[in-house]
């Protein structure tokens, strides 16, 4: 019998494809794993290992913060899109009552309103010279995230000034929280 009958190319193309897929599978492991001490951004010649001390203050870097950002600000335009589509659908809902009708618009009217509360105060923050602002309003309540290498007392009177001029909140339920 021939050699390339025994193995067609298919059966080639599928072992090769399997080799490759067991050696993908074995560098995951090892890279997430933590027992291979693989670096590929290492210098060859460095011999270095750096040591890790649980408990002790880190320098976290500004990607951090600006991922926060930016992942938050998805996160409540995801929640805010997942209200407004319940709400459509109530809306649109032909049995519903008049009385729900008027609850679910006058809902739909506050997320509105909430939104673009957030959005004022977030634009009238960073012109006070801060570079990133989050604001998160609610019914009740009004929490500020500030991007800032140090809060000062007068800094944050001026974003309570902010709030207390764009919202109805109280001035015990506004919360403004920096991160550097």
């Amino acid at each position: 019998m021939k050699f390339h009958m025994i193995l067609g190319k298919k059966q080639l193309v599928l072992a090769s494809l399997t080799l490759v897929l067991g050696l993908a599978i074995y560098l995951n492991y090892v890279f997430t794993s933590g027992t291979g001490n693989i670096d590929l951004t290492a210098d060859a010649n460095s011999s270095e290992e750096t040591e890790e001390i649980y408990g002790e203050a880190q320098f976290t870097s500004a990607e951090v913060t600006d991922e926060y950002f930016v992942s938050a600000r998805l996160e409540r335009k995801k929640a805010r899109d997942e209200a407004v589509e319940t709400l459509a659908t109530t809306l649109k809902d032909a049995e519903l009552s008049d009385d729900d009708k008027e609850l679910a618009t006058s809902k739909a009217l506050e997320v509105s309103k909430q939104i673009e509360q957030e959005n004022k105060i977030e634009t009238l923050v960073k012109a006070k010279g801060f570079t990133e602002c989050l604001a998160f309003v609610d019914s009740d309540s009004v929490k500020v995230v500030v991007k800032t290498d140090g809060l000062t007392s007068e800094e944050a009177a001026q974003i309570k000034n902010i709030i207390l001029e764009e919202t109805d909140v109280l001035n015990e339920n506004i919360s403004v929280e920096e991160i550097e």
